[in-house]
């Protein structure tokens, strides 16, 4: 092509970025001896490797020492070991050793960013412009929380060892969520990456080392599921950090369930892009590209779920397919690759074959004429339309370049739409009506929801979201809460079981019999099954009987919450003078709720009476912070002001 054509072209021309220092310094690693365990770095008791790919080619990177049960026992103790040093050294110790791993990860910025990009597969300008810098941000944001912590967080230490799961979409910030709020906290810990991306974490393992962190504070062990489940079935850790899918997420739940363990999760999304006709049209399409292409997709915020107003639907999809064809699909080293490669080939073949059964139930799937590599796991970008609220690329998580779009007539249908899935973790709504924007966004189910923007991130702002993405916050003040626990705090005694009597004894009723009935949407209702069943007090003698609700109770009930506008919709005031007018009525039914424990529970009149005393305390809190969650107002980064 000569100079001419390529100004018809004006086509990009390669700008790859160099890679000779990342593959020197893996040359210079040995990775069989990657585990840094009490700050040595050790192979795996097993001598143990698994391979690790580099996604944009499908060759093998190198051979990682794989941890098993024992690799982590050992880690879990060195942690343990360095806990009361750590805690000791007090706020400017631990705000110092932050510091100094913000400033060692700042100095070695372009080698992070290089491995990044060749370890996950991500474009080099995203992990250069956005995973770096982020991660260096976290560690210098919670040095400050680290110097601040007696005075900010009064009552409160840290909770002790942490296990910490991260996934391979964002390996090296995901390290920095976890690990910074940790150490700030004064906990010490032991972190497991994902074995598709262990690469940066082995260097930030040598950072550590360079900034002066002590023996043992910080531990990782890669492997598979042998040493995932090794770290959330250990005794000796206090707090398990997990990012990664709802499924596993669900089962990390199970596993802690009972065992006084802190726990927060971050697991999938499926977060809806809703676009009002009265949007800035070629805006919400750069958001797009940045909320669904960012990371290849790759991301469990993404916003894979466009919901855009009927009138100006046709219009913007081709908007939208007219910037899909502009992106480029390519080398992640290259400057001017938008995206690249899918992370492993099993990711690739998901991907590929929830496309496929979208399509199969109705979906009209387009893919701009992109030329791909001819090795490595890469996927186009792919538009869905016509996509029915049941069709599995609007139900389920795809984790690839993959955007499912529906339509909406009214605010309302809006909502519903954007409400229709079972995750709850992100939002984002465009509209150059700000009444419009700020009416829908307190009605949309997610953790975080952004306005006319998308993915702006900072470490001063809590992420996190609810349903089946997980609960605890990651940043901000409120993520510090996750790795610290109320100092001098009794355990309350557990109580104690009372056995079902064997049979009940009648008793003569001083009463009119009356139907058993459920409390649901404000009145009194029968079962729905016409079941009930007899309640025994302490001595064995029938107490009552109380109404046995099936699912369709449950349904009815949950119906009814949902349907409640006016108890979300009342002003703080309002809810405080119910929840006060609640305690003051139980006040005077003291003697009555007592005398009913005493006869239900065997307990003596004194702990009866100061259970519902309790009671009545706790009410009176409630009612007094109803009016004083004021909330924060964080600064993240925007760019559009």
């Amino acid at each position: 092509m000569n100079i001419l054509q390529r100004y018809d072209a004006m086509d990009y021309a390669a700008a790859p970025e160099g890679r000779g220092e990342a593959d020197a310094w893996m040359k210079a690693t040995d990775f069989a001896s990657a585990l840094f365990v009490d700050g040595k770095w050790r192979k795996a008791a097993s001598g143990k490797t698994f391979a690790v790919r580099e996604p944009s080619t499908g060759k093998v990177l190198c051979h990682v020492a794989e941890a098993g049960k024992t690799d982590v026992d050992e880690a879990v103790a060195a942690a343990r070991k360095a806990l009361p040093k750590w805690q000791a050294a007090g706020g400017y110790a631990r705000a110092r050793v932050l510091y100094a791993i913000g400033r060692a990860m700042q100095r070695n910025a372009r080698l992070f960013a290089v491995l990044e990009a060749i370890d996950n597969g991500k474009p080099i300008r995203e992990s250069r412009d956005i995973d770096v810098p982020l991660a260096v941000r976290h560690f210098l944001h919670h040095a400050g929380w680290a110097q601040r912590l007696d005075a900010e967080f009064p009552g409160y230490r840290g909770v002790g060892v942490a296990g910490q799961i991260i996934p391979w979409n964002f390996p090296l910030l995901m390290l920095a969520w976890k690990i910074a709020p940790a150490l700030a906290a004064g906990c010490t810990v032991v972190l497991k990456p994902a074995e598709f991306t262990p690469l940066t974490a082995i260097l930030f393992a040598q950072v550590c080392e360079r900034a002066g962190v002590p023996k043992g504070v910080v531990n990782i062990v890669h492997g598979g599921p042998e040493a995932g489940t090794a770290i959330v079935e250990h005794e000796g850790i206090d707090k398990i950090a997990f990012t990664g899918s709802s499924e596993v997420g669900k089962i990390i739940r199970k596993a802690t369930a009972g065992t006084g363990r802190k726990l927060s999760l971050e697991l999938g999304g499926k977060s809806p892009f809703v676009v009002f006709e009265d949007a800035d049209l070629d805006s919400a399409v750069e958001g797009l590209v940045d909320g669904i292409w960012f990371n290849q997709g790759q991301v469990c915020c993404a916003g894979s779920r466009l919901i855009v107003q009927e009138g100006i639907a046709e219009a913007f999809y081709a908007k939208v397919k007219q910037r899909m064809s502009r992106l480029r699909v390519g080398d992640p080293l290259d400057k001017n690759t938008d995206i690249g490669p899918l992370v492993d080939t099993t990711q690739l073949e998901r991907v590929a074959g929830l496309v496929g059964e979208g399509a199969k139930q109705g979906a009209v799937c387009w893919q701009p004429r992109l030329e791909l590599p001819s090795s490595g796991y890469y996927f186009l970008p792919t538009l869905a339309t016509e996509v029915a609220p049941a069709n599995i690329l609007a139900q389920e998580e795809v984790f690839g370049p993959v955007l499912a779009a529906m339509t909406f007539r009214d605010i309302s249908e809006a909502i519903e739409l954007a409400n229709n899935t079972r995750y709850g973790l992100a939002a984002s709504v465009w509209s150059e009506n700000v009444n419009v924007a700020l009416a829908v966004a307190p009605q949309l189910k997610a953790g975080v929801v952004w306005i006319n923007g998308t993915n702006m991130f900072d470490a001063a702002c809590g992420f996190g979201g609810y349903r089946e993405s997980g609960y605890g916050r990651e940043g901000g003040r409120e993520g510090m809460f996750e790795y610290l626990t109320p100092v001098k705090v009794k355990a309350a005694a557990p109580l104690k079981a009372i056995a079902a009597p064997a049979e009940i004894v009648p008793v003569e009723a001083d009463f009119i019999d009356r139907t058993p009935k459920l409390f649901i949407g404000g009145k009194q209702v029968r079962p729905d099954g016409n079941y009930a069943w007899q309640v025994a007090d302490a001595k064995g003698r029938l107490a009552g009987e109380a109404g046995l609700g099936n699912r369709k109770d449950i349904r009815d009930a949950v119906s009814a919450a949902r349907a409640c506008k006016a108890w979300p919709s009342a002003t703080a005031y309002n809810r405080s003078q119910v929840l006060y007018f609640l305690a003051e009525n139980l006040s005077l039914r003291v003697d009555d709720f007592a005398a009913r424990l005493v006869s239900l529970t065997g307990a003596s009149a004194k702990a009866a009476r100061a259970e519902v005393d309790a009671s009545v305390e706790r009410l009176f809190e409630a009612a007094g912070m109803a009016d004083k969650y004021d909330g924060a107002v964080h600064n993240p980064p925007v760019r559009a002001v």
